[in-house]
C-alpha cells in the first residue's frame, strides 16, 4: 500500500514538472511577438501570460479528459481494463519523457510542441506495450501537420501584413488612414477570436454547462458528426448561435476601437503612429492565445495523470476520466510557475531571433496563427496541429514580407529539426523509462526520484548561474 501511495505522489510530481515545462516553452506562443515588437515589456508580458494562462487552465478547461490522448491509441473498454497496470506505469513514463524533452528544448530556446511531445511519449508506450492498438492514421496526420500548419499560418500572416501595408503603410497619411482602417481590420480579427474562444478556449466550460442542463452544446460547438455548413441545421459545423455571438463581439470591438481612435491625439507621426495603434490589437490577440493555451494544453500534463489517478482509485482504466479539482489546480499553477521562471528563452527565439518584429507584423502573425488553429480544429478537418508550429510559420511569413534576407533560416532550420525530433525523442525516452520502471513500484520510485532530483538541480543552477537574456534587462515597451 505504501508503495502505491509513494508511486502516486511521485506521479503527481512528474505531472507538476510536465506542467512547468508547458508554461516555460509555450509562453512564447502568446507573448513572444508582443515582447519582440516592443508592445510589452518582458515583465508585463510574463504577468499577462501568467494571469491568462491560469484563468484559461483553471476555469475553461474540460472537467473530463481523454485518458488515451488525441486518439493515438485505439483501445476498447475491455482492452483498457486488460492493460491498466501497463498503462499506469506507461503514462507516467510518457509524461516524464515528454517533460525531459521539453526541458532540453527550452534550455536551448527551441519552441516545440508540448502536445506532440506527450503524443510522442504515449506513442512510444503504445508501440512497446500494445503495438496493435496504435492508430498510424493519426500519427501520419500529425506528421503532415508539421508542413501544413506552419505553411498555412505563414501564408495567412503574409497576406494579412500585405493588406496592412497596402491599405495603411503606403497611404499618404498613414496615421489618418489607420484611424479608418484599424476598426475595419478589427472586424475579421475579433470574429475569428470570438469563434476560437468558443470552439477552443471555452469548449470545456460549454460542455460543463451542457451537462448541467443550462445550455445545449450543439447550439454552440461544431458537431463532430456534422454533415452540413448550414448554420441553422442540426449537426452544423458552424452553429448559428456561435456565429452570431462572434459577430456581435467583432462589431462591438470595432465600434469601441473607432470611438477611441476618432479623437485620439498621437504623439508619434507616420509609421510610428500606425505601430502605436496596432500595439493594442496585438496585445489583445496575445492575451487570447494565452487564455486558449491554458484551457487546452493543461490536459497535456493532467490528462495522463488523471488516468493514473483513476487506475489507483478504481483499479481499471476507462476511456475518459474525471479530473479532480486539486489536479486542475496543480496543472494550472505548474503552467503559471513555468511561465514566470523559465519563459524567457523561447520568447527570445520567437520574438527576436527569427525575424524583426513590429506591432503590425506581430498582429499579422498572431492573427494568422489564430485563424489557422481555428480552421484545423473544425470537425471536417480535425487535424491535431501545434500552435507552436503554426505561430513560428506565421512569424516566418511576416518576415518573408520583407524579403528572404529578413528571415534567419539557420534559426528556423534548428527549430524545424526539433519539431521532427519531438515524436521520436519522447517516444524513445518513454520506452526507456518504462523498461527501467519494470512494472515495479520500488524501481519506479528510485528512477523517478533520482532523475527528478538531478533535473531540479540542473534547472536551479541554470536559473541562478547562467547570464540572463538581454530581454530581461529591458525597461522599454509600450505597455
Amino acid at each position: 500500500m505504501f508503495g502505491l501511495e509513494l508511486m502516486i505522489l511521485l506521479a503527481i510530481a512528474v505531472a507538476a514538472y510536465m506542467a512547468w515545462n508547458i508554461g516555460a516553452n509555450d509562453v512564447a506562443n502568446a507573448m513572444g511577438t508582443s515582447v519582440g515588437s516592443g508592445a510589452l515589456t518582458f515583465r508585463n508580458a510574463i504577468i499577462a501570460a501568467a494571469v491568462f494562462e491560469f484563468l484559461g487552465a483553471f476555469f475553461a478547461g474540460d472537467a473530463v479528459t481523454d485518458t488515451v490522448r488525441k486518439g493515438i491509441l485505439n483501445f476498447e473498454e475491455a482492452d483498457l481494463a486488460t492493460y491498466s497496470t501497463e498503462l499506469k506505469f506507461g503514462f507516467v513514463a510518457a509524461m516524464f519523457a515528454a517533460a525531459l524533452w521539453l526541458t532540453f528544448a527550452t534550455r536551448y530556446g527551441l519552441p516545440v510542441s508540448t502536445t506532440h511531445s506527450i503524443i510522442g511519449g504515449i506513442l512510444g508506450i503504445g508501440m512497446w506495450v500494445a503495438p496493435q492498438h496504435v492508430d498510424w492514421a493519426v500519427v501520419s496526420k500529425i506528421a503532415l501537420s508539421w508542413i501544413m500548419s506552419p505553411l498555412l499560418g505563414g501564408l495567412l500572416a503574409f497576406g494579412t501584413f500585405h493588406v496592412v501595408r497596402i491599405t495603411i503603410m503606403e497611404a499618404d497619411d498613414p496615421v489618418e488612414k489607420s484611424r479608418r482602417m484599424a476598426p475595419l481590420l478589427a472586424l475579421p480579427t475579433f470574429f475569428v477570436l470570438g469563434l476560437a474562444l468558443q470552439y477552443k478556449a471555452l469548449k470545456g466550460a460549454i460542455k460543463r454547462l451542457d451537462a448541467q442542463g443550462v445550455i445545449d452544446k450543439a447550439d454552440w460547438l461544431p458537431s463532430k458528426a456534422g454533415i452540413t455548413f448550414n448554420p441553422f441545421a442540426d449537426g452544423a459545423w458552424l452553429p448559428i448561435n456561435s456565429l452570431l455571438l462572434a459577430l456581435a463581439l467583432a462589431i462591438l470591438a470595432s465600434l469601441v476601437l473607432y470611438w477611441i481612435l476618432r479623437d485620439y491625439e498621437f504623439e508619434e507621426e507616420g509609421y510610428a503612429g500606425v505601430e502605436r495603434i496596432f500595439i493594442w490589437l496585438q496585445i489583445i490577440t496575445a492575451c487570447y492565445v494565452a487564455f486558449a493555451h491554458g484551457a487546452n494544453d493543461r490536459s497535456n500534463a493532467i490528462g495522463p495523470m488523471a488516468a493514473v489517478w483513476q487506475i489507483s482509485q478504481q483499479g481499471v482504466l476507462e476511456s475518459q476520466a474525471a479530473v479532480p479539482t486539486w489536479l486542475i489546480l496543480l496543472g494550472s499553477a505548474g503552467i503559471t510557475v513555468g511561465v514566470m521562471t523559465w519563459g524567457a528563452r523561447v520568447m527570445v527565439t520567437i520574438g527576436r531571433k527569427i525575424t524583426h518584429i513590429t506591432p503590425t507584423r506581430g498582429f499579422a502573425a498572431e492573427f494568422g496563427a489564430a485563424t489557422t488553429v481555428l480552421i484545423f480544429s473544425m470537425p471536417f478537418l480535425a487535424v491535431p496541429i501545434s500552435t507552436t508550429h503554426t505561430l513560428v510559420g506565421a512569424v516566418v511569413g511576416v518576415g518573408l514580407a520583407g524579403g528572404t534576407a529578413s528571415v534567419d533560416f539557420r534559426v528556423f532550420g534548428r527549430i524545424a529539426a526539433s519539431w521532427v525530433a519531438s515524436l521520436p525523442a519522447a517516444a524513445g525516452g518513454a520506452i526507456l523509462l518504462y523498461i527501467l520502471f519494470g512494472l515495479d513500484e520500488t524501481r519506479f520510485a528510485v528512477v523517478v526520484s533520482v532523475v527528478l532530483a538531478a533535473i531540479i538541480y540542473l534547472i536551479t543552477r541554470s536559473i541562478i548561474e547562467e547570464p540572463k537574456p538581454d530581454i530581461l534587462m529591458e525597461e522599454g515597451g509600450a505597455a
